[in-house]
């Protein structure tokens, strides 16, 4: 890795570049593993049942972000005291990627149930644990008065380079015909070589970072020293937390919303499906174009998050999240569902952009890494609570449209939390 240099030396184009690309690189992994591919993959071929494999693979995915919930903040905190980011996001995301390529050996065969979960599970912890460093590393790559700029673009090619590894391993492995390399169709070898794509796109697209950015440098205390003072600090911060309203009235605010959108993209072709009779290959389709608009809106965005404050930004996307969202779920036109989703889906990639932008300004100066461990809590602690709630209300009304109608609730609940926030001014220069 490239030395390090201190934090008020600001960098040029390709050190920011390169911190844009590894948002390109790394949402290979929820993208094509987590959300498309692998996932149907595991749960049609590889589980008993699309039941068990449902379940199976929620209970994994579950357990890594509540393990993230749980130890971001204190790993953040250590890492604040070690000084330089860049070697946490390297061995992290090696975890990963050794992780996703490892899932090439995951037949289809229930036999190899533990297998696949174990690696989903240790291939997730490594993509959240790596994004808390890489997020903590924004407030010394820019001014103030460009951070929501910086995030915006990079969530932009976050997206775009999610959506780049699923069309090719959609098209160049999945639906080629004849499958490329020679792969074994009847063992489901292109779709395992999905896993193999996302582990090389990953490894190869991070490198910039590595070599190009400029990092904090290393501190001289030794780890086992720094790890106890920032357990240390952390456990003050935690008992002193009354003294942190503002941050934590965004978590918590944060803590809603996000929960509403992650339960939209987790449930919006469930629903798509279901009510309006999309085909498979349809869901895929509208997926990746409500990918497409969020990662738009994101990069248009992030002017709007530098001119007006990231607060005003979040807050003008949950209202138009809310405007868009109570049409689409009253609507019975294919054709206007998409135009509306569609428009809705702009106003996602601003809202995940604008909080991140909005936590490096609330972050206390030498404490960002704990702060964006914290933000990851706030991610994670409830993201059970817009699923489960959402099949409820679905189970008792027997509706879809009732169920998909409480993302709006969270949408108004993070709103209404978040609305009396008074956002500091930009603390650096």
């Amino acid at each position: 890795m490239s030395d390090s240099v201190p934090p008020t030396r600001r960098p040029g184009r390709r050190a920011v570049f390169s911190w844009c690309l590894f948002d390109w690189a790394n949402n290979s992994y929820p993208t094509v593993i987590t959300t498309f591919i692998f996932a149907a993959y595991f749960t049609r071929a590889v589980a008993e049942t699309p039941e068990q494999g449902t379940f199976l693979w929620g209970q994994a995915t579950g357990l890594a972000g509540l393990a993230v919930a749980l130890t971001g903040p204190v790993l953040g905190a250590i890492a604040d005291r070690a000084g330089a980011r860049k070697p946490w996001i390297f061995w992290f995301s090696l975890l990963s990627i050794a992780a996703s390529a490892c899932l090439w050996f995951v037949r289809p065969d229930a036999g190899d149930i533990p297998l696949a979960l174990a690696l989903v599970a240790l291939g997730a912890l490594g993509y959240e644990y790596a994004t808390i460093f890489y997020n903590s590393m924004l407030p010394d790559l820019t001014t103030p008065g460009r951070t929501g700029r910086l995030s915006g673009w990079g969530w932009a090619a976050g997206y775009g380079g999610g959506l780049a590894c699923l069309v090719v391993a959609l098209y160049g492995l999945v639906q080629a015909d004849p499958p490329p390399f020679g792969l074994d169709p009847e063992q489901a070898e292109p779709v395992r070589a999905t896993a193999l794509l996302v582990a090389i796109w990953y490894a190869l697209f991070m490198i910039p970072l590595l070599l190009w950015t400029p990092d904090r440098p290393r501190s001289a205390l030794p780890m086992a020293q720094a790890a106890r003072q920032g357990l240390r600090e952390l456990h003050q911060l935690l008992r002193d937390i009354g003294q942190h309203r503002t941050i934590v009235r965004f978590l918590l605010a944060r803590m809603f919303y996000t929960d509403g959108l992650v339960t939209l993209f987790a449930f919006g072709g469930i629903y798509a499906a279901g009510t309006f009779g999309m085909s498979f290959a349809e869901i895929i389709q509208f997926g990746i174009a409500m990918n497409v608009t969020a990662g738009l809106g994101a990069f248009l965005f992030a002017w709007v998050d530098d001119w007006i404050g990231p607060k005003r930004t979040i807050l003008i996307t949950l209202v138009f999240l809310i405007g868009f969202g109570i049409p689409v779920l009253v609507v019975e036109s294919v054709t206007w569902f998409w135009i509306l989703a569609l428009t809705l889906g702009l106003f996602v990639g601003p809202a995940q952009a604008a909080g991140r932008s909005l936590m490096a300004r609330l972050s206390p100066a030498g404490k960002e890494a704990e702060m964006f461990g914290l933000f990851a809590l706030s991610g994670k602690a409830t993201a059970w609570a817009g699923p489960m709630l959402l099949g409820g209300v679905t189970l008792i009304f027997d509706s879809q449209r009732a169920g998909m109608a409480t993302i709006l609730a969270f949408f108004v609940v993070g709103l209404l939390i978040l609305l009396p926030l008074k956002e500091p001014a930009a603390r650096r220069d």
